[in-house]
């Protein structure tokens, strides 16, 4: 990918997408069909209004794209918006990611928030901090580590769930603990704190403190903090 030449945007316009090298945007640029590159860098501010495949991708400013983004390793401490589908490999995001349709790859690193209409799917899905789902959160392994307000998704699935509060936190002035909602939760072995779910399944399922659980079917064993609800349960 990218025998191209580079693309440096320093000021603003509109440029032709096609394969480059290295895309660097530091002013404001859009790009207006599909790009294809090894390093596709913003620092200011970008619109593609096609589909981006690169092998880095890496967002200090905002950019956007209206179709799919592909990539192999991805740092957002910006903001990055997906139209579509953003099938990144390695992601981490400290900033803010919005994602159309599906988010999928391998390894996710969440410290700032994301934000996804469909489902998400990864090998590892590790969030210390916010995220909206639509639909279904699918890893082996899930870890949630709640910080201050609230995550949500549809459903959530793995082999492994913990979700834990996020201690020795000092909390923002007027900020509440951080809190999990989901549909379902279902997994081999869960471990959950601050969690609001209609259902859980598990074989091993523990409920640690402030949660709120409808259903909890198990087929191994359950444990429930005293300081949880869970309206009724079912070995299975």
């Amino acid at each position: 990918m990218g025998k191209g030449q580079n693309l440096i945007i320093n000021g603003s316009g509109s440029y032709p997408g096609g394969i480059y090298d290295k895309v660097s945007i530091r002013g404001e640029g859009m790009i207006v069909t599909d790009v294809e590159c090894s390093a596709f860098h913003v620092y200011g501010t970008s619109e593609a209004t096609e589909n981006v495949k690169t092998g880095s991708v890496k967002i200090m400013g905002e950019a956007e794209v209206k179709g799919d983004v592909t990539a192999n390793d991805t740092l957002v401490m910006g903001t990055l918006m997906a139209g579509r589908n953003a099938r990144l490999k390695k992601m981490k995001v400290f900033g803010m990611l919005e994602v159309g349709e599906k988010l999928s790859g391998d390894v996710a690193t969440i410290k700032g928030s994301i934000s996804v209409k469909g489902d998400v799917e990864f090998e590892t899905f590790d969030s210390s901090g916010g995220f909206d789902i639509k639909g279904l959160l699918t890893a082996d392994k899930v870890k949630i580590a709640l910080r201050f307000g609230q995550s949500r998704a549809e459903e959530i699935g793995g082999s492994r769930i913990v979700v834990k509060r996020k201690k020795n936190s000092i909390l923002p002035f007027g900020r509440e603990e951080g809190t999990l909602s989901a549909k379902v939760i279902e997994g081999d072995d869960i471990y959950l704190e601050n969690t609001t779910a209609e259902v859980v399944r598990g074989n091993t399922v523990k409920i640690g403190p402030g949660c709120q659980i409808g259903l909890v079917e198990y087929t191994t064993e359950l444990k429930s903090d005293s300081s949880s609800t869970i309206k009724s349960k079912t070995k299975v």
